[in-house]
């Protein structure tokens, strides 16, 4: 290990020794984190679908992708070419300006989401000082673009994923925006990069409700398993995409992933130090802790399987929202009665907090079982 800390050592000072205004004017400034961010968020993507497809396989006993390259880490190129090379097929009575607008709508907001993300210290596109505020905002977009694809298509299926989509966003968004406040309580700060630099430990110790609602919400609102009843196949056979072929269709492909990227990037920022750690450079630390998120995420889709419709709506209203209240009460009351107290009583405070409420909403408030009789 002696041996690579020059190397690491020698590239946190160079980091250390760039201009606070590095690299120079705006427009400058701008294009080269644009190029950053785009070299960035397409190599995560192919990574992420490789990785996921490969775990998954192992999850369910089976080998996954190994035919394209070695070990079938060529997958995802190969299907990159499969999808460009097949016909765009546009519904005959659909609307095709919205069916064709739809995909980007959707994919545009997923990369945006990257321009306040700090991937070291002072490394992003803009700082803003309503950082967090700004990727709440521009998150919530994408399901117009996912909307759209279900009008445009004139598809009843297509139209009940869509709505099912709606609700279940605007169910979840307000427990994982509660779940956000309680950082900003601490943190005093709503930029991304003040947040990070607020972490002398992990917020995760300190937030540990906060981090579990936030990451149920934020999944259920990028629909993975077992939240992705859009795309419910024993029941609406492929959600809102049902007429999308080719490029358009690849593109939702894209944003699913693009927006797995993101939650795990905003949940390293939030609750798991960002770009901090000792010895390895920032954005190495960064890029751990990003595939760690993601290793979680692709577990549980891999585990549990897809919920009714009722139970997820069910389980933001009843579960979430007021386990979020509840945690956001109890951040504000240590922030006022104990702004100075010690980290580690408060940590084990939390997750004591935290189990025993888990604990009691789960004995009180049931989702339902059973069968259901339309």
């Amino acid at each position: 290990m002696a041996i690579f800390n020059p190397s690491f050592s020698s590239v946190n000072h160079y980091l250390e020794t760039l201009p606070p205004d590095w690299p120079g004017g705006f427009w400058l400034h701008w294009g080269i984190f644009v190029v950053i961010i785009f070299a960035f968020v397409m190599p995560m993507i192919m990574a992420f679908i490789y990785f996921e497809r490969r775990g998954l396989g192992r999850f369910q006993v089976r080998l996954g992708p190994n035919r394209v390259g070695p070990f079938g880490i060529l997958q995802p190129v190969a299907d990159a070419i499969k999808v460009l090379i097949k016909e765009d097929i546009v519904p005959a009575k659909g609307d095709k300006w919205v069916h064709w607008l739809a995909p980007v709508v959707a994919f545009v907001p997923a990369l945006m989401i990257f321009a306040v993300v700090p991937f070291g210290d002072g490394a992003l596109l803009a700082d803003l000082n309503i950082g967090i505020l700004y990727v709440v905002a521009i998150s919530s977009i994408s399901v117009v673009g996912i909307f759209m694809a279900g009008w445009g298509s004139n598809n009843k299926y297509s139209l009940i994923g869509a709505m099912r989509t709606v609700a279940q966003v605007i169910s979840y968004e307000i427990p994982l925006v509660l779940s956000i406040l309680g950082v900003v309580l601490i943190s005093g700060s709503l930029s991304m990069n003040k947040i990070v630099e607020a972490q002398t430990i992990p917020f995760i110790l300190l937030q540990p409700l906060g981090f579990l609602i936030y990451f149920l919400a934020a999944c259920a609102e990028i629909n993975r398993t077992p939240f992705d009843l859009l795309e419910a196949e024993s029941e609406i056979v492929a959600g809102f995409h049902i007429e999308y072929s080719g490029m358009k269709f690849a593109l939702f492909y894209l944003v699913e992933y693009a927006e797995v990227l993101a939650i795990s990037a905003i949940i390293t920022t939030l609750f798991l130090g960002g770009w901090r750690g000792p010895v390895l450079p920032s954005f190495l630390w960064f890029l751990i802790k990003v595939f760690g998120v993601f290793f979680l995420i692709f577990w549980v889709r891999s585990t549990i399987p897809r919920l009714r419709i009722d139970q997820v709506m069910a389980f933001a209203w009843k579960c979430l929202l007021p386990l979020a209240l509840l945690n956001l009460l109890i951040t504000g009351i240590e922030v006022i009665v104990l702004p100075e107290a010690l980290p580690w009583p408060i940590i084990f405070l939390n997750l004591a907090i935290m189990a025993v409420l888990v604990v009691l909403w789960s004995k009180f408030f049931r989702l339902g079982g059973g069968r259901v009789e339309v």
